[in-house]
């Protein structure tokens, strides 16, 4: 972590979020977003340094520790400049803004985001992560400082010029009306499945080279295109899929000890991670390995999801539901320092059992991650898991089995003894977004394992979230330390419905439906562009930024305006309003032409368009909730990702319902196309009604 003692702390200390935390002790005269940062910067006549990052972002801790924690670097900040300093998970509207200017002022992104504008507001000049003497093609930060000091004081209008310049194109670009989904929709899956094919790691998985992210709105997508396709014509997708979660599961990427994964490679073989431990990754991927295992029932499969789920129960969870936002990648300021080992480390560990866990897991004395920070710090290794048990097994003249749990008690025993080091900093702050991300997965995992444990995590969630994050019918962004801030954006409202979907999937309660269609009633009223079509990210009655975006493309987390769509889908046939299908077809026009340019950043979209493609299905299961069970069981033992599914104890309640008379016994009712099949009564007869459209 970042950060000097808070001797001479700065406006920083009286926020909540932990990355503004971090930068408290700073001798930069940092202020927050906000009218009081945009009047000295009038009063003042200066320009304003705009700081964007997040907590467990390891290249802002370096720059604040080469940079902002140095005095004389933060005196000319200070002299020429008001420095504003933002956490882009708590305010992601305004890092999309100014995200979207350095992109267009330099071709690239990424955190720290370096921003400077006018008094206005207006970018003139960026980037990202500047070193402190020149070095790695970038200038040194102080000289930075300097020449945009100087070029203020001798060529303003030529800056005022060129960022209200900067800025008209933006606005520009932002106020275009939805255009439609490019061509027939019914070619737009078929075409961008040939694009992933054609980008493909065939030895590695994944989609082209290093860095390499895990995707898992992309690979949603196969998935869902290869179940609608069929073995015969999806030639591959599922394929892809599964390869990847391997390769994978076996890197350094999964965290072999604890569970979850990191953000992502940096090599193509999944080896070495950038470290930190993102709750939205978890939550997608854990979901992802889930219908792996529903469309194989590789028990693989299960225990990845259910690790990943397990640590972010153990790690990630508050006391009472919520879920933390991230791990960071740093402790005791080296990279990946929790997480690595060297022989020596594992021998002293484990004694004479360190051969067999080096063999399974990599160890070699020289290692396979360097921290280029920290060259003297040699020969540790990341975890993997780069051969077979069966060959693991074989050399040490063991049965598999016997192997197998050999090394999940040394598993344990190394775990145990990461745990006695000093852990990563944890970022503590409960956002709505992520923690819908997260709703969805337990709730899933709830229904597909018919597991209690992940049921409860679901339904706890889903009452923090109305205790401290719903006011006054509207979703608040953050919450930390009992304080909830910031009005609900796009993701908050999307994210959430769509949790709460897979909530009233698993529970039948019609409170849980009922949420998220109030959820989706403020989009339409607040976010939806009623000119254009398709979402904005901010309210209509939120803060005027520079722009206001309609995001349509997945960064780590699925757009807003894809996450959108399928909740209009689900609602849509829920509570049989077709005109909410339009909605979601504006959505989708969101994104234009980029869907066929660029389908690998459109993988929420694109299962949005599966949805609207797929036969539309619905299944009604009555009856008590221990009656219904069974057949609960048989339907979600099958990836039918489109299914509408509603468990209920008697009719009414949703449009969905109406006219379903109870009967003595538990029935399932299996309808495609507004035609309804016989009742199950039993569950034989409703997996042999599964097993026709599987």
């Amino acid at each position: 972590m970042s950060g000097t003692p808070l001797d001479h702390a700065n406006r920083l200390a009286r926020e909540t979020s932990p990355y503004l935390l971090q930068h408290a002790g700073n001798p930069v005269d940092w202020y927050t977003w906000g009218e009081e940062a945009f009047a000295a910067a009038r009063e003042s006549d200066r320009p304003i340094l705009l700081s964007i990052g997040y907590s467990s972002c390891h290249w802002c801790h370096v720059m604040a520790h080469e940079s902002f924690e140095d005095p004389q670097v933060a005196a000319l900040m200070n002299g020429w400049f008001i420095n504003i300093k933002v956490d882009r998970e708590e305010r992601p509207d305004v890092d999309n803004v100014y995200m979207t200017a350095v992109q267009a002022l330099t071709g690239q992104g990424g955190w720290p985001l370096t921003v400077f504008l006018t008094p206005d507001l207006e970018p003139f000049y960026g980037g990202t992560y500047f070193p402190p003497v020149d070095q790695f093609g970038r200038p040194g930060f102080p000289r930075v400082l300097e020449a945009l000091h100087q070029a203020w004081e001798n060529d303003r209008a030529r800056i005022h010029g060129s960022a209200s310049e900067i800025a008209r194109r933006l606005r520009a670009a932002a106020s275009g009306r939805a255009v439609g989904a490019p061509g027939v929709l019914d070619q737009l899956p078929r075409q961008a499945f040939h694009t992933f094919r054609g980008a493909f790691d065939p030895e590695w998985g994944g989609f082209g080279g290093a860095p390499k992210f895990p995707s898992a709105g992309n690979l949603e997508f196969l998935l869902a295109y290869h179940v609608r396709e069929g073995r015969a014509r999806d030639v591959g997708a599922l394929e892809m899929v599964l390869h990847t979660l391997d390769r994978m599961a076996a890197g350094g990427i999964y965290d072999q000890l604890g569970g979850g994964f990191a953000r992502y490679s940096v090599d193509r073989q999944w080896q070495v991670p950038h470290f930190e431990k993102m709750l939205y990754d978890n939550a997608q991927l854990a979901r992802v390995y889930l219908h792996g295992y529903q469309l194989t029932r590789a028990p693989r499969f299960e225990r990845i999801a259910r690790e990943t789920l397990d640590y972010l129960l153990r790690e990630m969870q508050h006391p009472e539901g919520g879920f933390y936002s991230a791990q960071d990648a740093d402790s005791e300021g080296v990279e990946g320092k929790y997480f690595v080992w060297t022989l020596s480390e594992v021998e002293a560990a484990l004694g004479a059992d360190a051969p067999l866990f080096c063999a399974a897991y990599g160890v070699s004395p020289g290692g396979n991650f360097v921290d280029p920070h920290h060259p003297a710090l040699g020969g540790r290794n990341v975890l993997t898991r780069p051969v077979a048990l069966r060959d693991v097994a074989r050399h040490f003249a063991l049965e598999p089995g016997a192997a197998a749990v050999k090394l999940e008690a040394l598993r344990a025993q190394m775990l145990a003894e990461r745990r006695r080091r000093t852990p990563p900093g944890l970022d503590d702050k409960v956002l709505v977004s992520w923690n819908g991300l997260a709703l969805a997965a337990f709730a899933e995992a709830a229904r597909v394992l018919d597991d209690a444990g992940y049921r409860a995590a679901a339904e706890a969630n889903a009452a923090f979230v109305r205790t401290h994050l719903w006011q006054q019918g509207r979703l608040l962004h953050t919450w930390r330390a009992g304080a909830a801030r910031v009005n609900g954006l796009l993701d908050d409202y999307a994210l959430y419905g769509l949790g709460l979907v897979e909530l009233f999937k698993l529970t039948g309660d019609v409170e849980h439906i009922g949420w998220a269609r109030a959820l989706f009633e403020v989009m339409l009223r607040e976010f939806r562009d009623q000119v254009g079509g398709g979402f904005f990210e901010t309210p209509a009655d939120g803060e005027t930024l520079l722009f206001r975006p309609k995001p349509a493309f997945d960064s780590a987390t699925p757009s807003g305006n894809g996450a959108a769509a399928l909740l209009a889908l689900w609602l849509s046939r829920y509570y049989t309003t077709p005109e909410w299908e339009k909605v979601a077809e504006e959505a989708l026009g969101v994104a234009g032409n980029g869907l066929l340019a660029s389908p690998s950043g459109f993988g929420t979209l694109l299962q949005a368009a599966e949805f609207l493609l797929s036969p539309r299905r619905e299944l009604v299961i009555m009856g008590d909730a221990a009656a219904r069970r069974p057949f609960e069981r048989e339907a979600a033992s099958r990836f039918l990702p489109w299914l509408v599914i509603a468990p209920a104890a008697r009719s009414g309640g949703l449009p969905l319902l109406q006219g379903r008379e109870a009967t003595p016994g538990p029935t399932a009712c299996l309808c495609e196309a507004n035609s309804c099949r016989l009742p199950a009564r039993s569950v034989e007869s409703l997996a042999a009604q599964l097993d026709e459209i599987s």
